[in-house]
């Protein structure tokens, strides 16, 4: 049994997971890391409020820390890996270690090369300074990582390293998704929102996929990858789970759109903040009550200075779940027809924005994605119950 996985970050190992007796495992920071002013960002959750690394960690029971659980796929995705690499999907560590070699941004897991005195250890130990290490490092969708080969067929890796692209097959529930979502990629990159480079595929374009029963529909969407950059390198990423150290089950709790703001707002530029209302905006307009934690991320192009990345996994859940809700709390609702441009102004209030700028994004937002919308429905390859169902919730948005 593999007691114990490096965590390397950009190719240098910076802290080891160490699975302690009785399942509990814990992270440890290599000191060098913790020792380095210029270290590169893992997550937003391991500094405090004052920008301090906290190098002291906890064991946690039975799991990985909420960054860590967070890198592994969730749903039937998960399942599948688990059982292709044949660990237990509930048992964390044996699946990071099983997957560590493709996972988001610049994080790779390996196993340990050298031994620990696991005798120095207690489950119920407190701090990390006590011991003395010596170190040498998601959705409703199927989603899986590809490669494009040459005259644009797909294919998924049997090991699962090295794919450039995200394959995401149709629902095992609801229809045609994957005409859906390139529709509202479409409009997001029409009314100006930042996206990847994106594409719609007949399945039987894509090689090696795994039996996962009657899927609704036979087209895929793929999208370029972009926590990678030329010649695989890879750029580091979170999702907005990780920056708050929340368990994926949690996506749907414990942090509002303000929150949000208010954050991005602190670490970032007011182009980001400026992208963050224009998505937030959009997103009410076409009825989107998906967008949780893990569909907003951080990148980290040079290392350290986090910036909002490309916007993913758009499309309008209104059609699929007529009274659906925002994912999150826009000021005191999750009602999509509650949020008027009042309440932006008390969302701007809140979150400590300047006013005039978040009401004049909201209004050209607005007003782009209606016109973009009226000349785009007619060319994309959606059902007219599901483009009716989006006009008419566009209709009772006041914005």
């Amino acid at each position: 049994m593999i007691k114990s996985l490096d965590v390397h970050l950009h190719d240098k190992c910076i802290g080891r997971i160490i699975r302690l007796p009785g399942g509990n495992t814990l992270f440890a920071f290599d000191k060098s890391y913790e020792e380095d002013p210029y270290r590169p960002i893992l997550s937003q959750s391991f500094f405090s409020s004052t920008g301090q690394l906290i190098a002291e960690r906890r064991p946690i029971r039975t799991r990985l820390e909420p960054f860590f659980s967070n890198l592994l796929p969730e749903g039937p995705l998960r399942d599948y890996l688990a059982l292709k690499n044949g660990v237990n999907p509930k048992r964390e560590f044996d699946l990071l270690h099983a997957l560590g070699e493709d996972l988001p941004g610049a994080v790779r897991i390996q196993a340990s090369k050298e031994s620990l005195d696991y005798a120095a250890l207690r489950e119920e130990s407190s701090p990390l300074s006590k011991f003395s290490y010596r170190f040498s490092l998601a959705g409703i969708q199927l989603k899986f990582s590809a490669l494009m080969k040459k005259g644009g067929a797909l294919t998924i890796p049997s090991s699962g390293v090295g794919g450039d692209w995200i394959v995401k097959l149709p629902s095992l529930n609801f229809s045609h998704m994957p005409e859906n979502e390139f529709a509202m990629m479409t409009l997001a990159k029409n009314v100006g929102i930042q996206v990847p480079e994106f594409h719609l595929v007949d399945l039987e374009q894509i090689k090696g996929l795994p039996p996962f029963g009657l899927l609704q529909g036979d087209r895929a969407i793929i999208v370029k990858r972009f926590d990678r950059g030329p010649e695989q390198t890879r750029i580091h990423m979170e999702d907005f789970a990780q920056v708050y150290g929340i368990y994926p089950e949690q996506k749907y709790e414990r942090v509002s759109y303000t929150s949000m703001a208010n954050r991005i707002l602190t670490l970032c530029s007011e182009a980001d903040l400026i992208e963050y209302i224009r998505r937030l905006t959009f997103c009410i307009l076409v009825g989107n009550g998906d967008m949780h934690l893990k569909n907003w991320s951080f990148l980290y192009p040079d290392g350290k200075t986090p910036i909002l990345s490309p916007a993913y996994d758009l499309l309008s859940t209104i059609p699929y779940l007529p009274e659906d809700r925002l994912a999150l709390t826009f000021v005191n609702t999750k009602i999509m027809h509650q949020c008027t441009l009042s309440l932006f102004a008390k969302f701007a209030e809140k979150a400590k924005l300047p006013k005039h700028l978040v009401l004049e994004v909201v209004k050209q937002t607005a007003e782009a994605t209606r016109e973009k919308w009226g000349a785009l429905k007619t060319d994309v390859n959606l059902s007219p119950q599901l483009i009716k169902a989006i006009d008419t919730h566009m209709a009772k948005i006041s914005l």
